[in-house]
């Protein structure tokens, strides 16, 4: 497979500014979700890969990068972002067939790709230091610096828009960055690499090398050469990534998982919230770490919101992600095998609205009809575990006491959502809710780059997106000078 117009060949690995094989004859298969067939084959990166990888950005760092000063970088980013827009189709075609996600997803992708480049091109020369007032006789301030060379592991779900907020932000502070994108979807993470290369990025500081993440990750992870690792994934993983980073004492930024709330309240705007109570849970096919897969209601409106989601839930129509339908094909069979075993565990529950898969859905696509289960016990399985699938519960509540009990009743805390016109109720749960974001009346603001985003608990540390990313990909030094 060519990835046109690029022309790029996904058997090869991008290091040092340029196109090179592995190391190792072995290739991975990709598959496509939508219908089980081979995609195409991508390069098994090894040890020696990565160690080229780092090797090729620190040369980077002492090189015309490393050189290079704010303002030119955020030109270099700002022609990064225009190219991802010049070719708004071919990833869009890419991302789809990769992930299995429909074209309108797909495409919501690439647009947030450009935002985030167009925004860490803005904010490259806009993060001072200060000067701090101390004794007499001293001038003291502190610098902004790059951590050196970075590493980056990113998931299959949002491939495209995790490199904008980690790999964008990296390289805004001055980094060099090594990418190990996921085995089961890298097109675009490749496609990328072309784009900042054709829009004058110097070499090394971007390097891309695709590879199983016990291998190639795991190799990235532990390299002495790397100063900073950026992980998104699952908990288990990002538990091994910290263990191995800890061997070297170098900082890791861990965005994992969710079991994220929303709370609906007798006096929420019922029609304003249902497209977000919905839609937060069932995009990309669930398969999203902020995904509101948790819906909490009051008793008074529980009958009501239950029946109204139920409808929505019984509209919806997947298939091939081609097909641009409302959801598309999760990842892999082994995902379909994990959500369909959480599924099983929802016997003798009420499914209150279930989608429709399409009748000449390809047999061998890795397709789950959407489920909605109401009354669901918060101490329930499908309650407290993430199931990353198109599956969400309705839990009642009765008072506002319990539904901050039960919102904080899981090990996670990325996302949680309020719905109600009490101002004073919305001030009261912003604080109590346990999680890195929380909306009212409202739900992921429309993915706002600009918002610092992560979690706490099992959802990880450290923050991506906005400015705060750019303190996470920097290091604070300071300078005290004594003149009399």
């Amino acid at each position: 497979m060519t990835l046109t117009p690029l022309g790029l060949d996904p058997t090869l690995c991008f290091i040092g500014g340029a196109w090179v094989r592995a190391l190792a004859s072995a290739r991975l298969a990709l598959i496509n979700p939508s219908d089980g067939s081979a995609l195409c084959e991508i390069a098994c990166g090894s040890d020696a890969d990565i160690d080229r990888a780092v090797q090729a950005a620190s040369a980077a760092l002492h090189g015309d990068w490393g050189k290079a000063t704010a303002a030119e970088r955020g030109r270099v980013l700002a022609r990064i972002g225009q190219g991802v827009l010049a070719h708004v189709d071919e990833l869009t075609q890419l991302e789809a067939l990769d992930v299995g996600k429909p074209l309108k997803q797909a495409r919501a992708d690439v647009i947030a790709l450009a935002r985030y480049m167009e925004f860490y091109a803005g904010a490259c020369d806009k993060v001072h230091g200060e000067t701090i007032p101390y004794l007499d006789g001293y001038t003291v301030y502190t610098l902004r610096e790059p951590h050196g060379v970075t590493g980056h592991i990113i998931p299959w779900n949002y491939p495209m828009q995790i490199i904008g907020r980690s790999v964008g932000a990296a390289l805004a502070m001055g980094n060099a960055a090594v990418l190990k994108p996921a085995e089961e979807a890298c097109l675009t993470a490749l496609a990328f690499a072309e784009i900042a290369r054709q829009a004058g990025l110097p070499d090394g500081a971007l390097n891309v090398v695709p590879g199983l993440g016990a291998e190639a990750g795991a190799a990235l992870t532990r390299h002495p050469g790397v100063h900073h690792v950026s992980f998104t994934g699952s908990v288990g993983v990002g538990k091994l990534i910290q263990e191995t980073t800890a061997r070297n004492v170098v900082p890791v930024t861990l965005e994992l998982g969710g079991k994220s709330p929303q709370l609906v309240f007798d006096d929420a705007d019922i029609d304003a919230a249902l497209p977000f109570l919905v839609n937060a849970g069932i995009q990309n096919a669930g398969q999203t770490c902020s995904a509101a897969s948790r819906i909490l209601v009051q008793r008074g409106v529980y009958d009501r919101v239950s029946a109204e989601m139920g409808k929505r839930y019984d509209a919806f129509r997947v298939g091939p992600a081609l097909r641009d339908l409302d959801v598309g094909p999760l990842i892999s069979a082994r995902q379909k095998d994990i959500v369909e075993g959480y599924l099983a565990k929802g016997d003798g529950l009420q499914v209150v609205g279930r989608g429709q898969i399409v009748d000449d859905a390809p047999a061998h696509g890795a397709y789950v009809a959407p489920t909605l289960f109401t009354g669901v016990d918060p101490d329930h399985v499908l309650a407290q575990e993430e199931i990353f699938g198109p599956v969400q519960v309705i839990i009642p509540f009765d008072t506002e006491e319990e539904a901050v009990q039960i919102a904080n009743g899981t090990d996670f805390g990325l996302v949680a959502a309020v719905w109600s016109q009490n101002g004073a109720r919305q001030m009261r749960l912003a604080k109590r809710l346990r999680a890195g974001q929380v909306f009212l009346n409202n739900y992921g603001a429309g993915g706002g780059v600009e918002l610092p985003f992560g979690g706490t608990g099992l959802s990880g540390h450290g923050r991506e997106k906005g400015f705060e990313a750019l303190y996470g990909f920097s290091t604070l030094k300071t300078v005290a000078a004594f003149h009399g």
